[in-house]
C-alpha cells in the first residue's frame, strides 16, 4: 500500500500531459524561507496543503497523463492515477530537462501530446490557466508556453510534441540544443534568460498569466488574502493565529 489517495481519471480528458515537479513535505526540507517565523513543521504543512491544491487544479483540468517529478517518497497527496518518476541530480533545469525527456522518450498509451511543467508553488493555479496553457500548445503557429512568475522566475514553461520530439529526448551528438542551456535557474532573471534560450532555438512562444510564486512569508500572506478558499491559505492563517497566540501567551 502506498498511502496515496485513489483518483479515477476524469472521464472526459484533455490530449495534454501535465508534469508536476514536486518535493515530499517534510519538515526542514521544504519551504525553509518560511522559517521564521513558521516553524519547519508549519512550513511543511503549507508545503503539503500548496501541493494538494495544485493537485487538485490538475485533475480538475483533466490532463489525459500527470508525471509527478518527485524528490522524496509518495503519500496521499498525489493520486494514484498520477505516474511518479523520481527526479534526478542536478539543479532546477537538470530535472526540468530530464522530466521532459521522459515524457518524450516514453510517451506512453497517451501517445504525443503537448506538455507543460508547473511546481508545487503556486497553489493559486486554477484549471482555467492550464486550459489557457493548452490552447496556446495546441495552436499550429505556436511551439511553446512560458508562464512568467513575479520573482523573475516562471511558473510553468510548456513545448509542442514536435518540439519535445526535436529537443527533448535525451542528449545529442553535438551536446547542444537543450531546451533550459544557459539558463539560470532560481534567479530574477530566469525567465528573461529562458525567452532567449527560446531565441537561440528559434521557437515562436506564447507567454501566460503572471502569478505569484510563495518563497517568502510575505507572498503567503498575499496568497491568503487574496484567494482564501485555498488549503493553502487556511493552514497559513492557522499559522499565523498559532505565532499571535504564543505570543499573547509569553506576555
Amino acid at each position: 500500500m502506498s498511502g496515496r489517495d485513489p483518483v479515477a481519471a476524469p472521464e472526459s480528458t484533455v490530449a495534454a500531459t501535465v508534469i508536476l515537479i514536486a518535493k515530499e513535505p517534510v519538515p526542514g526540507r521544504v519551504k525553509t524561507r518560511l522559517c521564521p517565523p513558521c516553524s519547519p513543521e508549519q512550513a511543511a504543512a503549507v508545503a503539503e496543503a500548496a501541493l494538494r491544491d495544485t493537485v487538485d487544479a490538475i485533475e480538475s483540468f483533466g490532463a489525459r497523463r500527470v508525471v509527478v517529478a518527485l524528490d522524496g517518497s509518495p503519500g496521499p497527496w498525489i493520486p494514484t492515477r498520477f505516474e511518479v518518476v523520481p527526479q534526478v541530480d542536478g539543479g532546477l533545469g537538470d530535472r526540468l530537462a530530464a522530466a521532459f525527456a521522459h515524457v518524450s522518450r516514453d510517451p506512453g498509451s497517451t501517445g504525443a501530446t503537448p506538455v507543460a511543467v508547473v511546481g508545487m508553488d503556486t497553489p493559486q493555479l486554477r484549471p482555467e490557466h492550464l486550459q489557457q496553457v493548452f490552447g496556446h500548445l495546441m495552436d499550429a503557429e505556436v511551439d511553446s508556453v512560458l508562464g512568467p512568475a513575479l520573482d523573475g522566475g516562471y511558473w510553468t514553461i510548456g513545448f509542442s510534441a514536435q518540439v519535445l520530439h526535436e529537443h527533448a529526448g535525451g542528449p545529442r551528438p553535438d551536446g547542444g540544443g537543450g531546451l533550459f542551456d544557459g539558463v539560470p535557474m532560481s534567479t530574477d532573471r530566469t525567465a528573461e534568460a529562458q525567452r532567449r534560450r527560446l531565441e537561440e532555438l528559434d521557437l515562436t512562444r506564447a507567454e501566460v498569466q503572471v502569478l505569484r510564486d510563495i518563497d517568502t512569508w510575505d507572498d503567503a500572506l498575499v496568497i491568503a488574502r487574496e484567494q482564501p478558499h485555498l488549503r493553502t491559505s487556511r493552514v497559513v492563517l492557522e499559522c499565523t493565529h498559532d505565532r499571535s497566540d504564543r505570543s499573547a501567551g509569553s506576555r
